[in-house]
C-alpha cells in the first residue's frame, strides 16, 4: 500500500474516537496488551513520562519533550489527536515518524491485528511504542488519549507521571463528577512511581492521595511546591517569575506558549522534572529556560493560543470543555481589540449549554461544522446559542465561516477560531493549502 492507502485503511476500517465518538472507545486494555505482545513488549524497553489530565496535558507533554531534547536526550513524543497530519502523533526530537515506517508497520501487522479488531487509537499506540523502542529513544513522553485507567497508553511503566488539571469532560465515558473523573485519570498512578498533580483541587486531591497511598507512590502538588510570583505577556512571549518553595529560589522563564493557562502547566512540568532528575536524567536549569522559550520550534506544537495571522488578527485555540473555554475567554480579554469575531463549532456528543453561557454576548458569531461525522449541525448550534443571547450566522463549513469573518473584519478587530479541536484543525489545513 502507498502511504495514503495506509491512512485510508486505518481511518476507514478502524473505529476512531475523534470521528465517531464513544462507540470507538474500548473500556479495557485487552487489545493493547495483545498488540504489545505481538510486538515483543516494546513498552518494557522504554523510559517514559506519562501525562494525563483534562486540559493542559498536550501542552505539558510538548514542554517536557522540548526540555528533554534540549538536555541532549533522544526524545520520543506521543500525543493525540493530530490536527493536519497523522504523523504529528508520533515524533522523535520534533520530527514526525517517517511515512515508510507507518506503511511497513501496518503491512507487517495487518493480518495479526485484524484478528484482534483494534480501535484506531490502539493501532497508533502500538505504532508509537514500536517506533520508539526500535529507535532506542532515551525517553518517551506519552500523553494519555482519554481518561487514564483504561487508556491504551496505560500499558507503560513510567519513571514519573504528571496529571494536569481536572474538569468536566467526556462525562458520558469518564463520569459526571470531578471525583469520578479523577479516579479514571488517577489510574495512571503506578506502584512506587512518583506522580505530580499540577493543580490542587479539593474535590480531586483526596482521590489522588488515597490512590497514591495504596500504591506507595510519592505524590506532590505542583502549586504547593512552586508559585508564580509575576507574569506578563511581552513581545510575543509570556514572561514568568517562579518561586521554588523547596529551595526558596526564584527563576525567570520566557514561554513561547503564551496562553494564560500555561502558568498552571508550567508548575506541573517543573515539579515533575524533579522526579525525572531523581530517575537518573541530568536536567540543567539553563536547558529548561532555553527549551521553554522555543517549545513550538522544537516540537511543532499547534493550536494552543496560536496566532495564525496578524493581518487580519486570527488566533486559534483547541480548548473545548467548560474549563478550557473559561481559559480561552480570559486570553481573549487580554488581547486589545475593537470588535470580536468568533468562528465556533462543537461536536455533537457534549452538553454545550455550560459552554455557551460562558461566551461573550457582544461578539459576532460564525457557527460552523468541522469536517468530521461527530460535528454538531450548525443550525442546531445556532438555535442553542440564540437561547443564550449569542448572535450570529451558521455555515456548513469552517472555510465558509472563516471567509465571512475575514470579510467582516476591520483593522483593530480580533477573529478567534475554536470550540473544537477539529474546527482548529480544519482552519490549519485551509491555511496550509495557501
Amino acid at each position: 500500500m502507498t502511504y495514503q492507502q495506509t491512512l485510508e485503511y486505518l481511518f476507514a476500517r478502524l473505529p476512531m474516537y475523534q470521528r465517531v465518538g464513544a462507540s470507538a472507545y474500548k473500556a479495557d486494555l485487552v487489545n493493547t496488551i495483545k498488540i504489545t505482545d505481538i510486538l515483543g513488549k516494546p513498552q518494557l524497553k522504554l523510559k517514559c513520562i506519562h501525562v494525563a489530565g483534562t486540559n493542559g496535558k498536550g501542552s505539558s507533554s510538548h514542554m517536557l519533550a522540548a526540555i528533554m531534547q534540549q538536555c541532549g536526550y533522544k526524545t520520543g513524543l506521543y500525543t493525540s489527536p493530530h490536527l493536519t497530519d497523522f504523523r504529528e502523533r508520533v515524533k522523535i526530537n520534533g520530527k514526525m515518524i517517517p511515512k515508510n515506517f507507518v506503511i511497513d508497520f501496518v503491512q507487517q501487522h495487518k493480518e495479526a491485528f485484524e484478528a484482534i479488531e483494534p480501535s484506531f487509537f490502539e493501532w497508533t499506540v502500538g505504532l508509537a511504542l514500536d517506533y520508539f523502542a526500535k529507535e532506542e529513544v532515551d525517553v518517551a513522553i506519552i500523553e494519555v488519549g482519554l481518561g487514564g485507567r483504561l487508556d491504551s497508553t496505560n500499558v507503560i511503566l513510567p519513571k514519573a507521571s504528571l496529571i494536569t488539571n481536572i474538569s468536566l469532560d467526556h462525562v458520558n465515558i469518564l463520569g459526571d463528577t470531578l471525583e469520578k473523573i479523577s479516579r479514571e485519570k488517577g489510574g495512571i498512578i503506578k506502584p512506587r512511581v512518583p506522580v505530580v498533580v499540577s493543580q490542587y483541587q479539593s474535590e480531586t486531591a483526596p482521590v489522588f492521595n488515597a490512590m497514591a497511598k495504596d500504591l506507595k507512590s510519592p505524590i506532590e502538588y505542583a502549586d504547593k511546591n512552586y508559585k508564580i510570583q509575576s507574569h506578563k505577556k511581552d513581545h510575543g512571549v509570556l514572561k514568568v517569575k517562579v518561586l521554588n518553595k523547596k529551595t526558596e529560589m526564584t527563576r525567570d522563564y520566557e514561554l513561547d506558549l503564551t496562553g494564560h493557562y500555561q502558568l498552571k502547566n508550567l508548575l506541573g512540568v517543573l515539579n515533575v522534572l524533579d522526579f525525572v532528575e531523581e530517575a537518573g536524567f541530568l536536567i540543567e536549569p539553563e536547558n529548561i529556560v532555553a527549551a521553554l522559550r522555543q517549545v513550538v520550534k522544537i516540537t511543532g506544537l499547534k493550536g494552543r493560543w496560536q496566532t495564525l495571522s496578524e493581518k487580519p488578527l486570527i488566533i486559534a485555540d483547541t480548548g473545548h470543555n467548560e474549563d478550557g473555554i473559561k481559559q480561552v475567554i480570559e486570553n481573549i480579554h487580554n488581547v486589545e481589540h475593537d470588535h470580536l469575531h468568533i468562528v465556533f463549532g462543537v461536536v455533537n456528543d457534549k452538553d454545550i449549554s455550560q459552554i455557551l453561557h460562558l461566551l461573550p454576548k457582544k461578539a459576532i458569531y460564525y457557527f460552523v461544522k468541522a469536517n468530521i461525522p461527530r460535528a454538531l449541525d450548525p443550525s442546531l448550534l445556532c438555535a442553542q446559542a440564540k437561547v443564550e443571547g449569542l448572535r450570529g450566522t451558521c455555515y456548513d463549513s469552517v472555510e465558509a465561516g472563516l471567509k465571512a469573518a475575514k470579510k467582516a473584519y476591520n483593522k483593530g478587530d480580533l477573529i478567534f477560531v475554536g470550540g473544537s479541536t477539529f474546527v482548529v484543525a480544519d482552519t490549519l489545513v485551509l491555511l496550509e493549502k495557501k
